[in-house]
């Protein structure tokens, strides 16, 4: 069976049988796959577990067979792709990273391959580790504001002092509250408006956000992305997530 080479970010492991386990792993190209790891649980002579590898949030450079008529696949080598410094040990960042890893695993519906997507992702748990605690406060906000947009549902930056409510419906900022609940209004709009222009993730270190309005623009967002995804639902790590954060 023909190899290929990819990274993947690990989604979720789920222990299986005595020394195995089965990982979901988004992967650059073939999007969310599912993968049998043997034996990594059980240690030889020479070597240790290898079960660390499958920790949600871990970035692994694989080579997998890979069979589009098979729900389970198989790897043959992985390497890490990157050796974290904070984001496994900084219980801040990785409260961050399980924040992003559970928006990755109730947003990827469909298992086809979206690099852009993909980049994005890998590139946003690599500014987690290593850019100021200010940057990765604000990342759960900037991550959710791009995965949106990659997914097809942008919020359109209208903001201006006329249209000051966002509709969370549309997606765009209007004039009046419109006739149903699904709308957020002055500072917390402004702020999904302001970290949407922002590109760069440096930006992201120097931008201070009040906790309070932190919160409520975060709440929003996840409003967002359950009325534009089916059956999002809501997300475990968000409470802990804002015990952390404050």
């Amino acid at each position: 069976m023909e190899t290929f080479k990819t990274r993947g970010i690990i989604l979720r492991t789920t222990n299986y049988g005595d020394t195995s386990v089965i990982c979901s792993v988004y992967t650059e190209i073939f999007g969310v796959q599912s993968y049998i790891m043997k034996g990594v649980r059980k240690g030889t002579k020479k070597s240790a577990p290898k079960v660390n590898y499958y920790q949600p949030a871990s970035i692994l450079e694989m080579i997998v067979y890979h069979n589009p008529l098979k729900q389970l696949q198989f790897v043959k080598d992985i390497q890490w792709g990157i050796l974290y410094q904070q984001v496994s040990s900084n219980v801040v960042r990785n409260t961050v990273a399980m924040y992003i890893i559970e928006l990755l695993q109730h947003s990827l519906k469909q298992p086809e391959a979206h690099p852009e997507l993909y980049y994005l992702a890998e590139d946003t748990l690599k500014q987690l580790d290593t850019g100021n605690d200010t940057l990765a406060a604000n990342l759960p906000l900037y991550f959710m504001l791009h995965l949106s947009s990659e997914l097809g549902f942008r919020i359109t930056d209208n903001f201006s002092s006329l249209n000051t409510v966002l509709d969370l419906k549309e997606g765009e900022y209007i004039t009046d509250v419109p006739p149903h609940p699904y709308y957020i209004t002055d500072q917390p709009a402004q702020l999904i408006s302001d970290l949407s222009r922002i590109q760069f993730y440096n930006d992201l270190e120097n931008f201070k956000v009040n906790r309070d309005l932190r919160r409520q623009a975060l709440y929003a967002l996840q409003d967002y992305f359950k009325l534009h995804i089916a059956d999002f639902g809501d997300l475990k790590s968000y409470a802990i997530l804002q015990q952390i954060l404050g």
